[in-house]
């Protein structure tokens, strides 16, 4: 697979850059498919693995980097989903996203993320600090038709 930067892609602006993915996985017990999110002790809130981009990494290195930096685990990449769009500490924001299915590997807490959960699609969209968060459960399931 490989990227290409959105038309949209900002140029010298000040927008901060950063990717991350929806990981999931089938349930060991049931075959079910369930999502993982992180906790991170900082902002004391739920989201989907993300972090900025390094100097020179394309946006899907930086998610897969990112993924497995906050989760322990290794994935692959899936299908491209919204890419989110905000201010954060008065810059703007984007955000890239992909689906991501877990492959191998095991999670340690660390001071970024201090648990991970995986749960089921209703329960993640449920524990998901942000409304914008919800919104990729929404689109993996419909692309991948796990529902």
């Amino acid at each position: 697979m490989t990227y290409e930067a959105p038309q949209d892609a900002p140029g010298g602006d000040d927008t901060v850059l950063a990717a991350g993915c929806v990981l999931w996985r089938r349930s060991p017990a049931d075959g079910r498919p369930e999502i993982c999110l992180v906790h991170r002790p900082k902002y004391d809130d739920w989201s989907h693995p993300k972090g900025k981009l390094k100097p020179g990494e394309t946006p899907l290195a930086a998610a897969l980097r990112e993924v497995e930096e906050e989760t322990g685990h290794r994935c692959v990449p899936g299908d491209r989903l919204p890419t989110a769009r905000y201010l954060a500490h008065g810059r703007p924001k984007r955000v890239d996203y992909w689906a991501a299915e877990a492959t191998t590997g095991h999670f340690t807490p660390h001071r970024e993320v201090d648990r991970i959960l995986w749960l089921s699609p209703a329960a993640a969209r449920e524990r998901l600090t942000r409304p914008r968060d919800r919104e990729l459960v929404d689109a993996l399931l419909s692309m991948h038709n796990l529902a």
